[in-house]
């Protein structure tokens, strides 16, 4: 049982030294990406503005519906994941959204995501923002003013040490200590909750990822 114990440690270990080393590699080529789209946006400027004057006369994105789009319920299976059954839209809208559970695990979202890097919150989340880290992967940790202060702290240190994943208060959600991820979400008991750890390993840049490896940094920070 140690031996196993020690073998599943070391490669989740080297899981995670992995997501860091791909982490820094994004970060090296958005750089990139930012000078060469500023290069790009300057030329635009001398040609005649055009890209500057649509961008300032507001998008689509300005007039989409507050309304999350879709439906569907949550299915709970036999290991007490709620799995949500519909459609889960995924569109960049710059109004608020109105979603069907709290705290929501999809549909559509602020195009600007919270730092999902093990970052951890003292204050609420604005739900468009925290979706967007779902949708790169992350597993978001909400909790309410009744989850003991101990948990909290334990959870609190679990996060910083877990690329994409976050955790903030929430005190519109129904139990104190929630997990979730996209389309995905589970209620537990506790830091020492052997469902954390579990929700943790399936679901951090999981199957249910719908952008795998999208950045959980240069996003939003309180």
């Amino acid at each position: 049982m140690g031996s196993a114990k020690k073998t599943s440690n070391t490669a989740r270990q080297a899981r995670i030294a992995e997501m860091r080393r791909a982490e820094e590699a994004r970060e090296r080529r958005n750089r990139v990406l930012t000078i060469a789209v500023s290069a790009l946006v300057v030329a635009g400027l001398v040609v005649g503005g055009v890209v500057l004057v649509r961008s300032q006369s507001g998008g689509d994105d300005a007039d989409t519906a507050s309304e999350a789009k879709g439906s569907g319920k949550f299915v709970t299976g036999a290991d007490g994941v709620r799995t949500w059954k519909g459609t889960l839209a995924r569109n960049h809208v710059a109004k608020k959204v109105t979603y069907p559970m709290e705290p929501p695990v999809g549909g559509d979202h602020n195009q600007v995501w919270m730092n999902c890097n093990g970052d951890v919150y003292t204050k609420p989340l604005q739900n468009e923002n925290a979706v967007h880290s779902l949708e790169h992967g992350a597993v978001w940790v909400t909790y309410t003013s009744k989850a003991p202060k101990a948990d909290v702290e334990a959870l609190a240190a679990k996060v910083k040490k877990t690329p994409y994943s976050l955790m903030s208060p929430d005190d519109k959600q129904a139990d104190p200590i929630m997990l979730s991820a996209w389309g995905h979400q589970r209620t537990v008991t506790g830091a020492s909750d052997p469902n954390v750890d579990k929700f943790f390993a399936q679901f951090v840049q999981g199957e249910q990822t719908p952008e795998p490896g999208a950045a959980c940094t240069q996003g939003l920070s309180q």
